[in-house]
């Protein structure tokens, strides 16, 4: 039987509700990226690469929404703009920036999903099985931007901590509106 929003707890609605919206504004920040710097940049396969995830894991999440009936968030317009400016800009200070933000953005997204498991312990469990998932693919996304120089990034402790506090609030707002 497929519940329906009014069927789901509040908190499982908020869930999905800001995991799309998270996914969504990934899509946004590599496709910011890749506008910028194309096929030319030297970590641009791995971008695409993890892009193409983020698409499948908003895919998930846009299928949950309307499965469940669930409330997307009004914000979208909002993430859609500020997404793409910031993979943008990224991009524009260089490959390593990108992928600071990257690292930024991912390390947050884990704190985040890891507290959502951390909820909803044996409650959800297909739910919690996507999650997990999900924070795996994105553990992997820092640990490469890790890997390609992110910390070389200059003033990176300042781009790294703005990016991660603009994504919990982000995440915040997006749960709610």
């Amino acid at each position: 039987m497929t519940r329906t929003a009014k069927t789901l707890r509040p908190e499982i609605a908020r869930m999905i509700r800001v995991d799309q919206a998270g996914e969504f504004g990934a899509t946004r920040i590599y496709a910011g990226q890749l506008a910028v710097m194309g096929d030319r940049g030297p970590d641009s396969a791995e971008i695409v690469e993890m892009a193409r995830q983020e698409e499948d894991h908003r895919a998930t999440f846009d299928a949950m929404i309307a499965e469940h009936g669930v409330r997307p968030t009004a914000l979208h317009p909002v993430w859609s703009v500020a997404g793409f400016a910031l993979g943008a800009a990224t991009a524009l200070l260089g490959p390593k920036a990108a992928m600071a933000c990257t690292a930024a953005i991912e390390t947050e997204i884990d704190r985040h999903y890891t507290e959502q498991l951390e909820e909803l312990g044996d409650s959800e469990p297909d739910l919690a099985d996507t999650i997990r998932r999900f924070r795996d693919d994105e553990r992997a996304h820092r640990d490469a931007a890790l890997a390609a120089g992110a910390e070389e990034t200059p003033a990176y402790p300042l781009l790294f901590n703005a990016i991660r506090l603009g994504c919990r609030a982000a995440i915040k707002l997006s749960e709610r509106i």
